[in-house]
């Protein structure tokens, strides 16, 4: 007869892995926003981070509570370039997760704790596939970290939080493209979170001028070309024109148009810049004091 495996370790995995849901399932909700469903984590108390993809543009707001207990929430700001939004509801005696900016380990293992219909936990067990540097979203968000998860996250799990087996914060699992489970980060939840519980929103550097980048003939390199102007915006004040050529800001070379998009954070509104121009083979130096975004 074969031997009785020994299955001691395996249990012993198992048993942890619960313990790591257990743990923080008190802490993750359901959110209901018009006809979608997602999940979110206490961030403070009275205040709920959840994924602003998953959340609808209009209609009321509620959040599950664990232990299936519903309460109405507002939505007290939402950042799409990051992904964050941030809602505001009766969280009492619910603990708020730690963030600590964990940085996992390829291959190590992660966990995924979303909120079910009814305030019921909903986890998913897999591994980092992918650990790497900060990156910009498609919308333009600074993300501290590549994070990707090799595993499966129903779609209502999307806004719950992802741990590693030592039940360190990772972040926010959502969906990136082709359904891949990204993280965003415990750094980025903290800094983006901040700004909305205080503003209501992120705000962002604004040049009111439609830019493509173009490469430099004569001089080598990349510039970006004025396309449109927006009248009533910071470049227009500048006396900046359609078809002017921008080649340099602050005196360092337009390295790429992802470079100068970087110069646009919250940190940018209100600077003054100093931006080197070619407008019809002519070199041209303007200040251009950076604008705040306006509201989409």
């Amino acid at each position: 007869m074969p031997a009785t495996p020994d299955l001691t370790l395996l249990t012993a995995l198992s048993a942890s892995l619960s313990g790591l849901v257990v743990t923080v399932a008190t802490s993750i909700v359901s959110v209901h926003s018009h006809q979608a469903r997602s999940s979110g984590f206490v961030w403070k108390s009275g205040l709920v981070v959840t994924a602003d993809e998953a959340l609808a543009e209009e209609g009321d707001v509620t959040v599950t509570l664990a232990g299936g207990q519903r309460v109405s929430a507002t939505i007290a700001g939402r950042d799409p370039t990051t992904d964050v939004a941030l809602l505001r509801a009766e969280t009492t005696g619910l603990a708020p997760i730690t963030l600590d900016g964990a940085a996992p380990s390829v291959g190590s293992l992660a966990v995924a704790v979303g909120g079910g219909q009814e305030g019921e936990p909903v986890a998913a067990l897999g591994m980092v596939a992918v650990s790497g540097p900060a990156w910009r979203s498609m919308r333009g968000g600074e993300i501290d970290a590549r994070v990707e998860l090799d595993l499966s996250l129903r779609r209502h799990a999307e806004g719950g939080f992802a741990l590693d087996a030592a039940g360190r914060a990772l972040g926010m699992a959502v969906f990136g493209s082709r359904r891949r489970v990204l993280v965003i980060p415990s750094a980025t939840i903290a800094r983006v979170a901040a700004q909305l519980e205080a503003h209501g929103k992120v705000s962002r550097g604004y040049l009111g001028l439609g830019l493509r980048p173009v490469r430099l003939d004569r001089e080598g390199g990349m510039g970006v070309m004025v396309m449109s102007v927006d009248a009533k915006g910071p470049g227009a004040k500048a006396s900046l024109r359609q078809g002017d050529i921008i080649q340099a800001w602050n005196g360092k070379p337009i390295a790429s148009f992802n470079t100068l998009l970087r110069e646009l954070g919250p940190a940018s509104v209100g600077k003054t810049v100093a931006l080197s121009l070619r407008r019809g083979g002519e070199a041209i130096a303007v200040d251009l004091v950076i604008g705040e975004r306006p509201e989409a």
